[in-house]
């Protein structure tokens, strides 16, 4: 009878223990998939404004047909991308196309002082910052799940409902260079 009732306490207790291991990788994920629902509400003021930008500069740049070709695609991918991780990749494109953008217009001063386009500027830069802050927390969502997938004991668990690592939302490798060289500040 005693034997019986810690074999039936044993069990009990890893009953739990799965289910609320469980129950704690559900969160971690639901709460990485909100994060970037979070991202995708940024990333939809950003491609609302992108057009705005273009035909702005249009007007003033119109040799520069090549470098608003490219940023209208990219919109245009990152617009189409359906999972977490081609939004990321197509994100990154439209990224760096943006900054192709803003480094070609250093050549307008015209249009660096005309209104619509410095208040196009500052509400990109404004949803940019917005943007890093919710990838920030974003990737803080997604170290808590990999850390769980990764973490024994509740990386059994993981493995065996199908929980695995997801990748941050990282810097494309063709903006990294740039981004780890010292800026180039002149006066």
């Amino acid at each position: 009878m005693e034997a019986a009732i810690i074999i039936i306490v044993i069990v009990v207790v890893i009953v739990l223990w799965l289910v609320t291991s469980y129950n704690r990788l559900v969160g971690y994920r639901n709460n990485r998939e909100n994060a970037f629902a979070n991202i995708d509400v940024q990333l939809r003021q950003r491609y609302d404004l992108v057009p705005q930008l273009v035909n702005t500069v249009k007007g003033y740049a119109t040799h520069e047909k090549d470098l608003l070709e490219k940023v209208t695609l990219a919109r245009s991918a990152a617009m189409n991308a359906t999972s977490i991780n081609d939004k990321i990749d197509a994100n990154n494109l439209l990224s760096s196309a943006l900054s192709g953008l803003k480094v070609s217009l250093e050549a307008y001063p015209d249009l660096k002082a005309n209104q619509n386009f410095l208040q196009l500027q500052n509400e990109l830069a404004d949803i940019e910052n917005k943007l890093a802050a919710t990838r920030r927390y974003f990737n803080s969502a997604t170290r808590e799940l990999n850390t769980a997938v990764q973490s024994f004991p509740s990386n059994i668990i993981a493995g065996m409902f199908g929980f695995r690592k997801e990748p941050m939302f990282e810097i494309a490798q063709e903006e990294r260079a740039a981004v780890e060289r010292a800026p180039k500040v002149e006066f």
